[in-house]
């Protein structure tokens, strides 16, 4: 019993990431997978590119710190156009984002650009704006958002994409628990419409 409770503290991020998914597994064996919540369609992925991860002429120690706790940024690459309960967004080329805020010992698992891209990539948008861009023709106009509209859209995009409910849900909590300090930030910058 000693050595398997040692062996569990030294592979403790094996030993979270085992449970997460018997439990994942129970719950959709008594919750199904997927379902329909705010109806998010696309018709393709996004075209988005890595950006640089900038270490040169930053000082060892600053390099060395970036690049290990630096994340990558992306870049769309072309309008990526998606619908909400039958109402046309955008999200329009050259924004940048990092994916879904994925801690780094959780990233050998779950890519910021996973299984989370779909909503990750909306909810960056929505952060930064407080708002979704309406993709009609002639009407214009934007579908302003607070900071827990855009954390429940998120975890509902990433149901009907994905299915994990439970992955899902812990990603929801863990950004209405610490959101608020990206949230403020892009409302300190000026960027909320």
């Amino acid at each position: 019993m000693e050595m398997i409770l040692e062996l569990a503290m030294t592979f403790w991020q094996w030993v979270v990431f085992g449970v997460l998914v018997v439990v994942g597994f129970l719950a959709s064996k008594f919750d199904g997978q997927g379902e329909h919540r705010v109806g998010f369609t696309y018709k393709e992925m996004p075209h988005m590119r890595p950006l640089p991860i900038e270490t040169k002429d930053k000082g060892f120690w600053k390099a060395i710190w970036h690049w290990l706790m630096g994340v990558r940024q992306w870049e769309i690459t072309k309008d990526f156009k998606f619908e909400l309960e039958g109402k046309k967004y955008v999200v329009p080329k050259g924004f940048q984002f990092d994916g879904a805020s994925v801690p780094k010992f959780l990233a050998m698992w779950l890519s910021p650009v996973g299984v989370l891209l779909m909503g990750g990539l909306v909810h960056d948008y929505a952060y930064k704006y407080a708002a979704l861009m309406d993709d009609t023709k002639g009407n214009p106009h934007t579908l302003h958002l607070d900071q827990k509209a855009a954390d429940k859209l998120f975890r509902d995009i990433c149901i009907e994409v994905n299915g994990f409910k439970l992955l899902n849900y812990l990603a929801y909590w863990a950004l209405r628990a610490a959101g608020f300090v990206a949230w403020n930030g892009h409302k300190k910058r000026g960027t909320h419409l």
